[in-house]
């Protein structure tokens, strides 16, 4: 009789052993732990994606950034302002620790005659020094086209293509304009050409398509089609503003 509760005490052990270990086993389940998407700052969200999320606006003489939806999200205080975009000299620092303000997370900035580099809330987060600036690349690329002036009228030629002005089949856009000019991209085979016609400023392509009416006084010739996929344009020619290849005002 001894024997048999000395086995049933370690039968009832043995099972209540199991059962806490199970219950441990279960309690000790690590669960999943689920990803956080980084959150886009409401102010910085885009209309178009294919343009920058601020953009440079000038008011009194004085610039600053706005939000495609034209809210002043920089205070406009520079004396110059560029686009978020790479700067070469800085991505090339022999000073690695400057090397991230060469991102296109940073823009350049003038202030009281001083270049600085700003983040997205306008935080100034480095001040240019001289002996931090890299060699920038060589990374010429030679364009494609060019304007051809005959009988003071400007067309478009193909260079690789282009021999004999007497064929008008030679010619990728016959001479028709009063100007035209084609501006720095990053596609070669489709840049976009600033066109004047009748006094009025447009955008064509080399297939003279219109891309932007002509109803401009003034189109610049700047690097904004290449650093921000934007055209600086006026309708009275002293004050500018942005549109996309859509027309879009900013």
């Amino acid at each position: 009789m001894k024997n048999f509760f000395t086995f049933l005490l370690l039968t009832t052990s043995i099972i209540f052993s199991a059962q806490k270990k199970s219950v441990v086993s279960k309690n000790t389940t690590k669960k999943p732990i689920a990803s956080v998407k980084p959150t886009l700052h409401l102010d910085h969200v885009k209309l178009n994606d294919s343009v920058c999320a601020l953009i440079p606006y000038k008011k009194d003489r004085k610039s600053g950034f706005t939000n495609q939806q034209g809210k002043i999200i920089i205070q406009p205080i520079y004396s110059n302002v560029g686009f978020f975009t790479e700067d070469c000299n800085l991505l090339n620092s022999p000073n690695n620790k400057v090397r991230k303000f060469g991102t296109k997370k940073y823009a350049s900035v003038r202030l009281n005659d001083e270049d600085y580099r700003i983040n997205d809330q306008g935080r100034r987060v480095y001040h240019f020094k001289k002996e931090d600036l890299g060699k920038c690349p060589s990374e010429f690329k030679a364009q494609l086209f060019h304007a051809y002036i005959m009988n003071r009228s400007y067309g478009i030629i193909e260079d690789s293509k282009f021999e004999n002005p007497a064929d008008f089949r030679q010619f990728t856009i016959y001479p028709q304009y009063d100007y035209l000019h084609i501006l720095e991209g990053d596609d070669l085979k489709n840049p976009m050409i600033i066109a004047v016609k009748n006094d009025k400023f447009g955008i064509i392509n080399v297939n003279s398509k219109v891309i932007i009416p002509f109803e401009y006084a003034d189109i610049k010739r700047n690097y904004s089609w290449k650093l921000g996929r934007l055209f600086e344009v006026s309708k009275d020619g002293i004050n500018h503003y942005y549109v996309d290849i859509n027309n879009r005002s900013y």
